[in-house]
């Protein structure tokens, strides 16, 4: 064998071991969570809550419900000026869900104490597929706007 076709033959055995051990292109979701918080609530027991979901992944996943010891919380889209409470919400491959002011939010009811300016208030999102995953979500000023815009 030639000094060549020896380092052909390398070459070809390492571009089919890389080949091997490459992505099919289908991660699952990788999800992470910024920008949460909970505007101080003008009613002592019903509260809105904001944060942004990210999925890194090449996989879709669903937030399916949200949880707290806190209180009852559900999830709602807000179309067209109509509130709606929805089961599901997609968090889509290589993107976001962003709950904000005037779409898409949490809605914590029946809250066994008012959140004051300063406390958190901790949340589980859980999902489709991807393991659940908990949030502490600051009480901001009832006026708070996050740099971020949601």
């Amino acid at each position: 064998m030639t000094r060549a076709s020896t380092g052909l033959a390398v070459l070809t055995g390492a571009t089919l071991l890389l080949a091997g051990c490459s992505d099919s292109g289908d991660s699952p979701a990788r999800l992470t969570v910024s920008g949460a918080y909970i505007p101080q609530p003008v009613s002592a027991d019903m509260a809105a809550g904001f944060l942004t979901i990210s999925n890194s992944g090449s996989s879709a996943d669903e937030l399916t419900s949200v949880t707290s010891d806190e209180g009852e919380v559900t999830m709602h889209e807000t179309d067209g000026g109509a509130m709606e409470e929805v089961s599901r919400l997609t968090v889509p491959a290589h993107g976001r869900l962003v709950f904000r002011s005037g779409a898409n939010h949490l809605m914590f009811d029946k809250l066994k104490q008012a959140p004051k300016q300063g406390q958190t208030v901790t949340v589980e999102l859980h999902f489709a597929t991807s393991d659940p995953v908990v949030v502490k979500m600051p009480v901001k000023s009832a006026t708070y706007v996050p740099k971020t815009g949601h």
